[in-house]
């Protein structure tokens, strides 16, 4: 049961018992015990009618029929079955208070049906991710002495879903292998660089405030290749939202800088004994 309906049963009840002497001249005991009367009626029956099912529960107007039939019962009741024996006319100050409080009743259920709807509160809007296929998924990678490969590449973005507004700007998503194919030289990587290149060769521009899309190297033991060794890393990087746009992006550029040098193995001889031979 909401607010809104219970204040409907209220103001119903209210009503029924401020007009009850209009309707039915004789039998009364008051202004206060037909208020009472409506709204005991009004609330009760009201909630009688919802419990067992067959509240028609379709708007202000549909529950407002049901309490005025309710808040009706017990007045008509009372003027039939328990009728007071008075039947002169209402002091002119009772008067005015029922004329008063019945103006004020219907003043506020009109503007409860016809005021303005309350607004529906706003819902949160729905995010969605955007992928756009990277084609091919996956290529070689030969810079100098360091060889691999690119795979799972693919370009996300993150939209308002119904009005296609972007929410995060687009990422470029890729798994990058690094090997070291030399025989005889270490390998110290620096950094990585993404270019995005266009259709005429060049370089395709991020939009203001965002990354340069760089690869960096998660930790000491990675940046450093041996003869044969491999390091595997994730790359998370900006994407410029121009290079979304048909046939604009020709291809990406991955630029690496790294230091070779000697590999060396190195043989220390300890001389040592066990217990004391």
């Amino acid at each position: 049961m909401s607010f809104a309906m219970f204040v409907t049963w209220v103001l119903v009840g209210v009503l029924a018992g401020v007009l009850a002497p209009l309707v039915m001249k004789r039998g009364g005991y008051g202004l206060k015990k037909d208020v009472i009367l409506g709204l005991v009626g009004s609330i009760g029956g009201s909630w009688i009618f919802r419990a067992a099912g067959v509240f028609p529960g379709t708007g202000i107007v549909a529950m407002a029929v049901v309490a005025s039939v309710g808040a009706a019962i017990p007045i008509i009741a009372q003027r039939k079955f328990w009728p007071t024996e008075s039947v002169g006319e209402e002091k002119t100050v009772i008067k005015m208070w029922r004329w008063g409080l019945g103006a004020a009743v219907v003043a506020v259920v009109v503007w409860m049906i016809l005021g303005p709807s309350p607004q529906p509160a706003a819902t949160a809007a729905v995010v969605k991710d955007k992928t756009y296929t990277v084609t091919p998924a996956a290529m070689k990678v030969k810079a100098g002495i360091v060889t691999g490969e690119m795979t799972d590449m693919r370009v996300t973005e993150r939209i308002e879903q119904g009005s296609d507004r972007v929410v995060s700007p687009a990422k470029f998503t890729a798994k990058v292998v690094l090997k070291n194919s030399s025989a005889d030289q270490t390998v110290r990587l620096v950094a990585g660089k993404i270019r995005y290149i266009d259709a005429q060769g060049q370089p395709i521009q991020l939009e203001d405030a965002r990354t340069e899309p760089t690869l960096r190297f998660a930790s000491y033991g990675n940046d450093r290749l041996d003869p044969g060794q491999e390091a595997t890393e994730s790359l998370d990087v900006a994407f410029p939202a121009e290079a979304l746009k048909a046939k604009k992006l020709k291809g990406i550029q991955l630029e690496l800088a790294y230091i070779p040098s000697p590999y060396r193995q190195e043989t220390v001889h300890f001389t040592v004994s066990i217990g004391g031979q």
